[in-house]
């Protein structure tokens, strides 16, 4: 069971707790961020706390505001990726970076509100050693967004048998044994709550409400979003492939229940030529499970190309206050 305190030769030293926050356009969130998380620091002083910012490639003042907030408290520590590696790729390099007794993650926009850190605290002091916030709420969320959400949470749970629950959030604390055993997973389609679901260990949810954007535009394009479900899927799952064997075989009995009422149609209505009917069903349905079987198959082979080039998760350009191997 974690404490708040660990005992070296005659000290008594603080666990060191390490959040790691990814942050791509954010330079009107991160003010606030360091604000609410210093308030948080205060309360929880039973431990000490380090911050690892992963400036995602950002356009605007980011990189600025993060050198400057480094520079005035020197437990905000930032990497700066060469370009942008998603949200995923900020995860992973901010994950490789760190050495406390566990590890938050969470994003920079405030979505992730930083005083939710108390609860996740309390999980892990109770011997849970990934404890994950689970979304009840998406408050300022479009409605389209809200629904991919929905239905992306339900076709992953199904398909990978429960790992990936439904409606869990990157934001979490997970004890080091956990996230020693996340960085050991070098896979390059990177989906990290299924990462953290795979690995198992002790883990429980708990319900919280994503709150509003702070500031700023959501990076979260509906494309995006997709893009990284199919991933999310495809990466934890072979069902698809299994699937391809069932539709199969669901066709093969649409296309034979087909001929009856075609029958009916030649015998009272005629047709254009003989077989006529017949042709255009098996057209139709073959043609139709032929391209939903190479676009899966090719999913899966796209996965495989991007592992086999085995490129790096992440390429870090600068950093501050902390030193990446």
């Amino acid at each position: 069971m974690p404490c708040a305190q660990k005992i070296r030769g005659s000290e008594v030293e603080k666990k060191l707790v390490s959040v790691v926050i990814p942050a791509y356009n954010e330079e009107l969130c991160i003010p606030e961020l360091a604000k609410r998380l210093s308030d948080v620091f205060k309360i929880e002083n039973a431990y000490d706390f380090e911050v690892v910012f992963v400036e995602n490639g950002s356009s605007d003042s980011s990189w600025e505001l993060l050198k400057e907030l480094s520079l005035s408290d020197n437990r905000f520590k930032v990497l700066r990726l060469s370009r942008n590696f998603r949200m995923d790729g900020g995860l992973t390099a901010g994950i490789d970076a760190i050495k406390g007794d566990a590890c938050v993650l969470m994003t920079a926009d405030l979505q992730d509100p930083p005083e939710f850190i108390h609860d996740l605290l309390r999980k892990w002091e109770s011997g849970y050693k990934n404890v994950y916030g689970i979304v009840t709420k998406r408050t300022g969320t479009k409605f389209i967004r809200r629904v991919n959400s929905q239905a992306f949470y339900f076709i992953a749970n199904l398909l990978t048998d429960g790992k990936i629950p439904r409606n869990v959030s990157d934001f979490r604390l997970v004890d080091k044994s956990v996230y020693l055993s996340v960085r050991e997973l070098r896979e390059r389609n990177r989906f990290v709550r299924g990462l953290f679901s795979w690995i198992g260990f002790s883990s429980i949810g708990i319900p919280m409400v994503r709150a509003e954007r702070f500031a700023g535009e959501s990076k979260a394009h509906s494309m995006k979003v997709i893009d990284l479900a199919f991933k999310g899927i495809f990466a934890h799952s072979y069902k698809p492939l299994k699937l391809i064997t069932i539709i199969g075989l669901a066709l093969s009995t649409i296309s034979t229940l087909a001929i009856f009422p075609l029958i009916f149609l030649w015998i009272f209505s005629g047709v254009p030529f003989a077989g006529f009917g017949t042709l255009v069903t098996l057209i139709l349905l073959l043609i139709s499970f032929l391209f939903l079987t190479l676009g899966i198959i090719g999913e899966y082979v796209g996965l495989i190309y991007e592992e086999v080039k085995q490129r790096p998760n992440y390429i870090v350009s600068e950093q501050i206050g902390i030193n990446i191997e």
